[in-house]
């Protein structure tokens, strides 16, 4: 049963939930593991959802004039029934890659709540995610600008993202792998991957956020996402500067740290 964390406890995971949402180290995980690591109460998938609130005010303040661009475009799609150029393009594929992660989220809600948290799936997804996020950073010439993104290349990235209902895979990891392995740059994968994660965010947050504050004190919860937010907004600004020179190998490691600390744990815990 979710029960209400103390204030101190929602900083930490709105601190958690800012950085691992954006860095490829899945948020979802940290979430999960941080109340069963700690033996704190179990928040649940409601809290979650309003931590990622945080994380929507921190894109959208960020990329604040691509959210005008890109608004413009899709009113401009809407009134001309019909995709051209520039941010009417930008627009129409940002929601076209939506799709498969709103679809999977839905039809998944139950088992994203129950089975998907399990701490072995985890760190499996953890380990598996990483391997293969490095494998394709290394391996993938880096020579395609955002602008060249076609319908396909957008779909296939929406699907990545669907994978990402399982605590470990990690939204933007799954999202910027996919990009990379279609041949996209480092910091284009970087950032189509964080402007997908606004649709995706506010309609789960239009779900369960309304539960969540009703369910809840406002400390903690108003905490939570101030803490996301804060923390939300120094990842994206770091990821992307340190991706353009650096590769995304460090967090390949920290997640096979992570899930081999996860491993660790259940086996002490079992014996």
């Amino acid at each position: 049963m979710p029960t209400e964390p103390t204030v101190a406890q929602a900083a930490i995971l709105g601190v958690l939930q800012g950085l691992a949402e954006f860095l490829p180290i899945s948020s979802s995980a940290h979430l999960s593991l941080a109340p069963w690591a700690f033996g704190w109460p179990e928040p649940g998938l409601a809290f979650d959802v309003a931590l990622h609130v945080g994380t929507l005010v921190a894109v959208l303040w960020f990329f604040r004039r691509e959210w005008y661009a890109l608004l413009a475009g899709a009113i401009e799609v809407l009134r001309k029934r019909r995709v051209t150029e520039g941010a009417p393009r930008r627009a129409a594929m940002l929601a076209v890659a939506t799709i498969p992660g709103a679809a999977i989220g839905y039809a998944l809600e139950h088992q994203a709540e129950t089975i998907f948290r399990a701490p072995g799936l985890t760190a499996a997804a953890l380990v598996a995610m990483g391997a293969i996020l490095w494998i394709v950073d290394a391996r993938v010439a880096a020579k395609r600008p955002l602008g060249e993104m076609r319908w396909r290349d957008a779909i296939l990235i929406g699907c990545a993202q669907a994978c990402a209902i399982i605590p470990g895979v990690s939204r933007s990891g799954a999202t910027i792998t996919a990009g990379r392995a279609l041949g996209f740059d480092r910091a284009g994968a970087a950032t189509f991957s964080f402007l997908m994660s606004m649709p995706i965010i506010a309609a789960a947050a239009a779900l369960k956020v309304p539960a969540a504050l009703r369910a809840a004190s406002s400390a903690p919860v108003l905490v939570g996402m101030a803490a996301a937010a804060v923390s939300g907004w120094f990842a994206i600004a770091g990821l992307l500067a340190f991706v353009r020179s650096r590769g995304f190998g460090v967090f390949a490691v920290y997640r096979f740290a992570l899930g081999a600390a996860v491993v660790a744990l259940l086996l002490s815990r079992a014996a």
